[in-house]
């Protein structure tokens, strides 16, 4: 019987299927199991990169942040954990604990030095300064 209600079982292709406002829908919304899923939009200006991260439900104390050249990597720990209310059956549970990371490779170095990070309404904002100067030099030819 436990096959039927955890993840992967025969009930999670009905709950799919069918109009989640007739039945009992998740209070989180899709867990994020997979650093495919956490979602990110990155746009570049002349002089800087802005990254957006879809992180809902979670609290910006567990969302951690690095910097390193051109590598931004994202971690964060996701606590949606269930209560169990005595007198109750759990039919259905899609919210869990763990944690969901990504990192990726923009084109130029990051400015760590005037970086900014918001984190409002479940949406992590980063503001990436691209490092001036860099390390290329023109040669003169002789």
């Amino acid at each position: 019987m436990n096959a039927l209600i955890g993840r992967g079982g025969l009930l999670d292709e009905f709950f799919k299927d069918v109009n989640p406002g007739f039945y009992v829908r998740p209070l989180h919304g899709d867990p994020l199991p997979s650093p495919s899923q956490m979602k990110v939009d990155v746009t570049e200006a002349d002089d800087s990169y802005t990254v957006q991260a879809e992180l809902p439900g979670v609290p910006k104390e567990d969302i951690h942040v690095s910097i390193e050249g051109n590598v931004v990597s994202l971690r964060a720990e996701v606590r949606q954990l269930d209560q169990q209310v005595e007198g109750e059956k759990v039919l259905r549970s899609e919210r869990y604990f763990g944690q969901v990371a990504r990192s990726f490779q923009l084109p130029a170095d990051i400015d760590t030095s005037r970086a900014k990070a918001k984190y409002d309404h479940g949406v992590l904002t980063l503001t990436l300064p691209k490092k001036q100067g860099g390390n290329a030099q023109r040669l003169t030819i002789e």
